[in-house]
């Protein structure tokens, strides 16, 4: 039942990352400014981390059944493992690097010259679990 739940979780992480792919394509001030938005608040900066923890646990946790086993249990470990580390990292830090990186990053032709690697990432988690 937990290999299940596992495997489904991923699948929507999956779904999601192409979701991004599309936000950045469509919409890529849209996407920007929600970059901006992370470790704003207490609130935000804790319910991102541990939001990310569910795909990261799933991928662990399904990675024996999938088509690369070990790379989705590195990706798994590292989102897993990065996570906790941003648990003690100062929550003004991580706004702080969140707000230098949507500086860097101009949205009308980076947000859209690397959507496709976003689409082409969600869909081979998808492809590696289905």
């Amino acid at each position: 039942m937990i290999t299940l739940i596992a495997k489904w979780i991923v699948v929507l992480f999956g779904v999601f990352i192409i979701c991004v792919g599309l936000v950045m394509l469509l919409t890529p001030t849209k996407a920007r400014e929600t970059l901006k938005k992370a470790g704003s608040t207490n609130f935000i900066n804790y319910a991102e981390i541990t939001i990310r923890m569910i795909p990261a646990i799933g991928l662990i946790l399904y990675s024996d059944f999938s088509r690369y086993p070990e790379a989705f249990k590195i990706l798994g470990w590292f989102m897993l493992g990065s996570s906790l580390i941003l648990y003690f990292v100062p929550r003004k830090l991580h706004h702080g690097y969140s707000l230098k990186c949507a500086e860097i990053l101009t949205p009308l032709y980076f947000f859209r010259l690397i959507s496709p690697f976003s689409f082409l990432f969600g869909a081979t988690i998808i492809y590696c679990v289905l």
